[in-house]
């Protein structure tokens, strides 16, 4: 199980990026717009380099819906491959059977 510090941190940054992200790519338009003045655009760089860090998508990190785990993560799944395979072996994952050889 991974620090739950570490875990809230990541809910936060999730949150923040969620709220945020309509802000970020109206500025990031502004910013990539060559018709519009470069005294314009530079404002819009200053916009963004003002909001928080902790706003942006890129700083959220995948992490597994069960432990917490932050490698080992698939995305369909939503989990680590150590949740997978424990849930797996219980039979609570429809469709998914251990292979054995």
């Amino acid at each position: 199980m991974a620090k739950t510090s570490s875990i809230e941190k990541n809910k936060k940054r999730l949150e923040l990026s969620t709220q945020a992200a309509a802000k970020r790519t109206k500025l990031k338009a502004i910013i990539k717009d060559q018709s519009i003045p470069i005294d314009q655009r530079f404002a819009a760089t200053l916009k963004l380099a003002e909001m928080p860090r902790n706003s942006a998508k890129v700083r959220v990190r995948n992490r597994c819906e069960v432990s917490g785990r932050p490698r080992g993560y698939y995305r369909k799944l939503k989990m680590s491959r150590i949740a997978l395979r424990q849930l797996g072996n219980l039979g609570l994952i429809p469709g998914l059977v251990k292979s054995s050889w």
